[in-house]
């Protein structure tokens, strides 16, 4: 017998916002029109814990009794409904589920339920099986999701085996190409096969040994475009500039660049045009110029840190102001919730890192247009209408979490974008100079890392957003499948905003005994 209690929760009919705009986008923006009503159910399937405890979060943590009505085991539906539930992939943060432990935990401080989310979604009205697989591919997004059974599991407990020695490739550093190309082919790597090969030449010219599984993953992940934004630091042989208004101070501004670049790398030939030579060139002139005098320098790389002076009650004191700004446009792109997310926790993390607090936040995107038809949307990729909505969510989602406010937003929508997505999200953080302490460690310090438990979140993300870049959809969550490795998502949210608040008290006690 299943030792597994299940709970169906529903908005009732005059808060069902959720349920009546699917029902909209169904019919308008999928064309189905025989859809008469449609149900959306949050199911949570909840072990280890006792009925006391049970009774009382199923109307204080499962469902609010003034605006949700509660079913336990199952609910009734209509004759003919067309019902199905969606989870997330395993592995995948599901912030519900999470924070529905968390409070089941305040009314138990010693209980360690296991809770699992769903959400069930009932369709009634006269549709074919065409057109519910339609509903079914609106509703599920393959990258972070999957349908599931309706059927309760007999128990929640996941069991893990024992994980094997870690492999070692016998004989990587002396294979011919054609063997170096089949086991290049078989771990489905996002590096290309001349990286490959450079690994090969590396281990057997200064390791003189054979690479760890381990070792192989690590490089694909910090090499992959997602982290190492190779794009970016590819050389430019042949630049072009098209037509248009701003063709002009475009192409003076790349002239302009090439001179520089003629003087501060005069007799260097290990530089090259690219993207980031381009991003970086102003920084290095104004530096070479003596005119970023109030630029903090150290040995971190955090955000961008500028020491400005700051009128405190009438006494001026250094302040350090960071800005950072961080760039998730394929990973929105195929993971609108949590693409956008943490592109904002991006920003954030490196502020954060620099012993900053983030105050203000900007957030810039670009999309095609929302409004057309979902039988227009490119093959491979989402629907405009929903990486527009998720991305939003994603963003503010996060933002909100944080307790950041984001006092400027800018969604651009031009038909180059139906391509590739735009998603940036900038921050800006400050903090008294004299409570920021920059020293290094040395052999033998302790070291703590803070942090909490984020599930395997961010291992093969990376790689991942790579393949997905350059492959078909399908081969890439193929290649997720096989790995079972999720993309990056926003599960570290809570653990930031503590480590955010426990910095902002850290900063506060500095300057209370050093006013």
């Amino acid at each position: 017998m299943s030792n597994v209690r299940r709970v169906y929760v529903e908005k009732k009919p005059s808060f069902a916002v959720k349920a009546k705009e699917l029902k909209h986008e169904i019919s308008s923006y999928l064309g189905i029109q025989t859809v008469t009503n449609v149900r959306e159910l949050i199911r949570y399937d909840v072990e280890n814990i006792s009925d006391d405890v049970f009774e009382k979060a199923c109307h204080t943590v499962f469902a609010e009794p003034p605006v949700d009505d509660l079913y336990l085991e199952k609910f009734e539906a209509a004759d003919g409904a067309h019902i199905f539930s969606v989870e997330f992939l395993p592995g995948q943060f599901d912030q519900r589920a999470d924070s529905a432990v968390q409070c089941v935990q305040f009314l138990d401080e010693n209980a360690q339920p296991i809770i699992r989310s769903a959400t069930t979604y009932v369709i009634e009205g006269d549709i074919t099986e065409e057109e519910f697989e339609a509903i079914k591919n609106h509703c599920i997004n393959p990258v972070d999701s999957r349908e599931t059974g309706l059927q309760k599991p007999e128990t929640l407990v996941t069991e893990f085996k024992d994980p094997e020695d870690v492999k070692i490739f016998d004989g990587f550093r002396d294979m011919e190409e054609a063997p170096l190309k089949e086991l290049y082919s078989s771990l489905n790597l996002a590096m290309t096969f001349k990286d490959f090969v450079h690994i090969q030449n590396y281990f057997k010219n200064e390791e003189k040994r054979d690479p760890s599984m381990t070792e192989i993953r690590v490089l694909d992940t910090y090499w992959s475009d997602h982290c190492r934004h190779t794009t970016f630091s590819t050389e430019l042989t042949q630049v072009k500039f098209d037509e248009g208004d701003y063709k002009t101070p475009i192409v003076d501004t790349y002239n302009r660049y090439l001179s520089d670049r003629e003087v501060l790398y005069k007799g260097r030939d290990d530089k090259f045009v690219c993207l980031m030579d381009l991003a970086l060139m102003a920084m290095k002139k104004l530096k070479s110029e003596g005119k970023l005098q109030d630029q903090e320098e150290s040995d971190e790389i955090n955000a961008c840190s500028i020491v400005v002076p700051v009128d405190v009650n009438g006494k001026e004191e250094e302040w350090l102001i960071n800005f950072k700004n961080e760039t998730h446009n394929h990973p929105t792109e195929i993971e609108p919730f949590g693409g956008a997310a943490t592109c904002l926790g991006g920003a954030i993390r490196d502020p954060l890192s620099g012993r900053t607090y983030v105050y203000q936040a900007m957030r810039v995107t670009g999309a095609a247009d929302p409004t057309v038809s979902v039988k227009e949307t490119l093959k491979g990729k989402l629907p405009q209408k929903k990486l527009v909505r998720g991305a939003a969510h994603g963003y503010s989602s996060y933002g909100n979490q944080i307790g950041l406010a984001t006092g400027y937003v800018k969604e651009i929508y031009h038909p180059n974008y139906v391509a590739k997505r735009m998603e940036i999200g900038a921050v800006m953080g400050a903090a008294p100079r004299r409570a920021v302490i920059r020293e290094n460690s040395d052999p033998g310090d302790i070291i703590i890392l803070l942090g909490g438990r984020t599930g395997r979140d961010g291992i093969g993300g990376p790689p991942f957003y790579t393949i997905q870049r350059l492959l078909s959809r399908s081969a890439a969550l193929w290649y997720r499948k096989e790995m079972h490795l999720q993309s990056v998502r926003s599960s570290v949210c809570s653990v930031v905003r503590k480590s955010a608040i426990s910095l902002r008290n850290v900063t506060t006690s500095v300057q209370a005994v050093y006013p």
